[in-house]
């Protein structure tokens, strides 16, 4: 069995940046450079036939490349928050393609998604950090605001290990360009 999700890939120096940000709050484990991702679509437990499947599908995407911008921080999980993530200005061209990948995900034999999409870059996984820290830390780091071509969406295969997930590249499949 393998556990696939869709996504993109931030450029190399971008994601150096965002994991030098780490530090400075309690109960954190920040996700190293080389797994800060865009996930678009998370495709769970499969096995080979089903991800060749799904891989087949996204083969026949096409989508224009486009900029993205990343902006602001924040997190999931209300009063005791489990994740901190950089946000993502709204750009139509991202729903846009996030939407085609569910449809084709969904043709390949996927559940729909029951999540709304909210667009993020992951930067730590939370476990009783303090609030004051996590605040401190937004401040501190705000405003961050920068922006990359995104040119290619990727099929990753994550491996759970005690530590946190490892992230491999399956395929990846390039957008049209401008």
């Amino acid at each position: 069995m393998m556990r696939l999700f869709v996504g993109l890939a931030l450029p190399a120096a971008l994601a150096t940046r965002l994991e030098s940000l780490g530090g400075g709050i309690p109960g954190a484990r920040w996700v190293a450079a080389r797994n800060l991702h865009l996930t678009l679509r998370f495709a769970g437990e499969m096995d080979e036939e089903q991800a060749e499947d799904l891989h087949h599908h996204l083969s026949a995407l096409r989508s224009p490349e486009f900029d993205l911008r990343l902006n602001g921080f924040g997190t999931f999980g209300g009063r005791k928050p489990r994740a901190l993530w950089v946000g993502v200005e709204p750009n139509p061209v991202l729903d846009a393609l996030q939407s085609r990948v569910e449809r084709l995900a969904q043709n390949a034999g996927l559940e729909p998604e029951s999540r709304n999409f909210t667009p993020h870059v992951t930067l730590a996984w939370l476990k009783d950090a303090p609030a004051d820290r996590i605040a401190a830390f937004m401040r501190h780091h705000s405003p961050l605001s920068t922006a990359f071509a995104v040119s290619a969406i990727r099929l990753y295969q994550s491996h759970l290990h005690a530590q946190g997930a490892e992230y491999q590249v399956v395929a990846e499949y390039p957008l049209d360009s401008k």
